[in-house]
């Protein structure tokens, strides 16, 4: 007799179905937001060799305004990359150091930070060449 085509075998095992909160992703997405923000990734690469005073950091960091550095550096301390000392002197001085944490994620920012450097031209010539292509 010839071959049936009446499907055979289909009771299979069902595959773990995701999270619907999808919680495990929108938890990497707000780390990953916060270490991917341009001015995160400048504080982290210039806590790398050291604390630093909030001025310091101003004057090392091109463009940003003080606003935008204290809360980036509020932000950095509640997700636990960077402390904050304050010393009792007339001024107070307040330092910011990066954690063991915010060491170890010093690493990867600083190679992302030098490869964008090194391929910016690369970059933005492709932009450039994109952008020519679809000027229409």
């Amino acid at each position: 007799m010839g071959t049936s085509l009446k499907p055979t075998h289909i009771e299979l095992p069902a595959a773990p179905r995701p999270d619907p909160d999808h919680a495990d992703c929108r938890g990497v997405a707000s780390v990953l937001s916060r270490v991917g923000d341009k001015w995160s990734v400048f504080v982290i690469m210039m806590l790398g060799d050291g604390p630093k005073r909030f001025n310091e950091l101003k004057r090392m960091i091109n463009g940003i305004s003080q606003r935008m550095l204290t809360l980036t550096l509020r932000g950095l301390e509640r997700d636990g990359l960077v402390t904050r000392t304050i010393f009792p002197t007339i001024p107070p001085r307040v330092d910011y150091e990066l954690t063991d944490l915010g060491r170890g994620l010093s690493r990867p920012v600083e190679a992302l930070g030098k490869w964008a450097m090194e391929h910016l031209a690369q970059i933005e010539a492709a932009r450039t060449r994109f952008d020519g292509r679809n000027d229409t």
